[in-house]
């Protein structure tokens, strides 16, 4: 009885190995027509059928980032706002989005959509075929998403918080609920590592990051001298040919309706 149990797995795995031989044989064999075709579908999924893009914009605000954005990946768009003229702008948002005006709201297609992160990773997501933004199994991917988030859900919301408490009520020292400079550090140290905020590439990490910084700077919240490496960084990313004509589109007469600088800032 032994025996036969013994004969029987020895026939059972040399029919596994038969069986494993002919399926890597018949795999050798076959065309590689299937993969080619799984390749094929992936820039048709990454790069859909662009609907028509309208940016409802305020010049000097956070709808820059769209219109750098489609200039950096080409897309086509239309730009909707009233030069020189925050409050006509402000309306034409009202009427497409009474609920929430707020800048950036886009037209897209036949929907309304608010939310400058949110529209830039869709865009991404759809139009992008992979650019400016790192592959998802690369190293630098969870930093990407983390600057992405990190440029409102931290980085502004502390920069403008102290910003209104210093406005209403100035102090010596900054409260330990709202001190924006905890936030630069953290970017400061960041960028002595790495040369962009997604990494080793420019990406949509940093047309996030560059406006919450740019308020930070020009309403004297910090002093950017402080910080050399995101002083460097911004010069390099604001030489880019495409953040030139987002500048040209979105913002021909320069920053108009800055809020005023804090006082007994350097």
């Amino acid at each position: 009885m032994v025996t036969f149990m013994h004969a029987t797995r020895t026939n059972i795995a040399a029919s596994r190995i038969a069986i494993t031989a002919a399926a890597l044989l018949a795999a050798s064999m076959a065309p590689a027509s299937a993969a080619s075709a799984t390749q094929a579908q992936a820039p048709q999924q990454a790069a859909q059928t662009m609907p028509e893009l309208k940016i409802y914009h305020l010049e000097g605000r956070r709808s820059e980032r769209l219109v750098w954005l489609c200039e950096e990946l080409g897309l086509p768009y239309t730009l909707e706002y009233k030069r020189g003229d925050l409050r006509g702008s402000m309306a034409q948002i009202r009427a497409i989005s009474p609920l929430m005006p707020v800048a950036p709201t886009i037209q897209y297609g036949d929907q309304v959509v608010v939310e400058s992160g949110a529209i830039i990773e869709m865009l991404l997501a759809r139009h992008g075929a992979g650019r400016l933004q790192p592959a998802t199994h690369s190293p630098d991917y969870p930093y990407y998403l983390q600057w992405m988030h990190y440029a409102e859900g931290s980085f502004a919301s502390r920069v403008i918080a102290d910003y209104r408490v210093e406005m209403i009520r100035p102090t010596t020292t900054p409260s330990p609920l709202v001190d924006a400079e905890d936030t630069v550090r953290f970017a400061e140290e960041f960028l002595s590592r790495h040369p962009y905020f997604g990494g080793a590439e420019f990406s949509a990490a940093d047309i996030m990051m560059l406006f919450p910084l740019n308020f930070a700077d020009s309403t004297k919240v910090i002093d950017i001298s402080q910080f050399p490496n995101l002083a460097a960084w911004r010069e390099k990313i604001q030489d880019r040919p495409a953040y030139k004509r987002m500048l040209a589109a979105a913002r021909p007469d320069g920053l108009i309706g800055a809020l005023p600088p804090l006082q007994g800032r350097p």
